[in-house]
């Protein structure tokens, strides 16, 4: 026990000398280290010595991990605590871990993406409820002037979309990755567009099935449980919100290739996803992307922007608008956040504690990322390469247009 105690206190100290945080670790034994002279803003309580090795060796995903296991616990404000272990991280662990490999022998299927997307979106549809908008659109919004609440900078994101789009009445429109369907439903009744959504997700499915008869919409949206690959036929319009973060990075040019073969002659397609901003590794640094490989996105990769666009050229699609939507994406996680801190008994009445810590945690740490660019978010205007469709203005002035009543 003494030379655990002996370590910690020397990492402690060589801690205190590069620099003043705003901490307090709290030991098993009733010590207290403290790290600023001021009354801390962060706690971390360490109530057994299994935990040492995670302080001594502070990666984001290690910290994470003890978090989620129990081992140990924190108080104070959320994105304070964030900000806190990244501190430590990058003060404790070498320059060269900044970005940690993640040893990938990923082995794609449609099964394993299956299992994958289950894994992640079929915890309930009542516990996405809980912290987003109440039209469940879980993607970055779109804060034209920055101060709407999220519920009305979600639609102006769905409306800026399909307005980039040209989405026209009798336009047909696949949406691949729908999620509960609010795109769809906004284009339809809208824009008059006649739409496919797909998803892997039961529970998304049946909820957005659901949705779409109570609006009166059935007429004019399907609602498919159906992988990519398996879609056919030929589509005006086609959006990805946030689904190609899913597909592998070794799949991009494959994925978008099945985009261009359905993709209409003088169709539109929008690629609306999250990229790393590590061009080498395509990782976030210090150990967060490898606890959201471990805890949250099985089997996820995110490309760096440079390597979606060139899988873009190489799928048979040419590239006619990129908007950085990065900023956008750390307010909209800011609220999630707060909306997750403010509903946390019910969600950890109804998902448990261990899943409460997991995904709490996962939140904030995204918005701590787009804050910090370690990953970004970009929409991606596409057409069929060599094409000059006729309904694409020469200007972007076009894109900031109210939509349709």
């Amino acid at each position: 026990m003494v030379f655990w105690e002996k370590k910690l206190e020397h990492w402690a100290n060589g801690l205190r000398s590069r620099s003043a945080l705003p901490l307090r670790v709290d030991l098993w034994n009733g010590q207290q280290l403290n790290f600023c002279h001021e009354p801390p803003q962060v706690i971390i309580k360490v109530p057994h010595v299994s935990a040492i090795r995670c302080l001594l060796t502070p990666s984001l995903s290690n910290l994470g991990t003890a978090y989620v296991d129990g081992k140990i616990d924190v108080e104070g404000d959320l994105s304070t605590i964030i900000s806190v272990c990244n501190t430590l991280a990058f003060h404790t662990l070498k320059l060269e871990g900044k970005f940690a490999r993640i040893s990938r022998k990923l082995r794609r299927s449609k099964e394993k993406d299956l299992e994958a997307v289950q894994y992640h979106y079929d915890i309930s549809n009542e516990f996405y409820r809980l912290w987003l908008d109440e039209n469940l659109v879980y993607s970055c919004a779109y804060f034209e002037n920055g101060d709407e609440d999220l519920h009305t900078a979600q639609l102006k994101k769905i409306d800026h979309i399909l307005t980039k789009l040209q989405v026209r009445p009798g336009d047909t429109l696949l949406d691949i990755g729908c999620g509960w369907g609010a795109l769809v439903m906004r284009a339809a009744e809208k824009y008059g567009a006649k739409c496919i959504g797909i998803t892997l997700s039961e529970n998304q499915a049946a909820l957005a099935k659901h949705r779409i008869a109570q609006s009166g919409l059935s007429d004019r949206v399907e609602i498919r449980l159906q992988d990519y690959r398996d879609v056919s036929g030929s589509f005006d319009k086609i959006t990805s919100i946030g689904m190609f973060e899913h597909v592998g990075l070794q799949n991009l040019r494959g994925y978008f290739s099945k985009i261009q073969s359905l993709l209409a002659d003088n169709g539109i397609a929008m690629n609306h996803g999250i990229t790393s901003t590590d061009a080498e590794s395509g990782e976030t640094p210090y150990g967060n992307g490898e606890f959201i490989e471990k805890y949250v996105f099985p089997y996820g990769e995110l490309p760096h922007i440079s390597l979606a666009l060139k899988a873009i050229q190489e799928g048979g699609l040419e590239v006619v608008d990129v908007e950085n939507l990065r900023r956008h994406y750390a307010k909209t996680c800011g609220h999630w956040v707060d909306n997750f801190e403010v509903r946390a008994d019910e969600i950890r009445r109804l998902v448990g504690d261990r899943r409460y810590r997991i995904w709490r945690i996962y939140l904030a740490g995204c918005a701590y990322a787009f804050n910090q660019d370690w990953i970004s978010l970009y929409q991606v205007l596409c057409v069929k390469a060599g094409q000059n469709p006729s309904n694409l203005p020469w200007s972007r002035r076009y894109m900031y247009t109210s939509a349709p009543a």
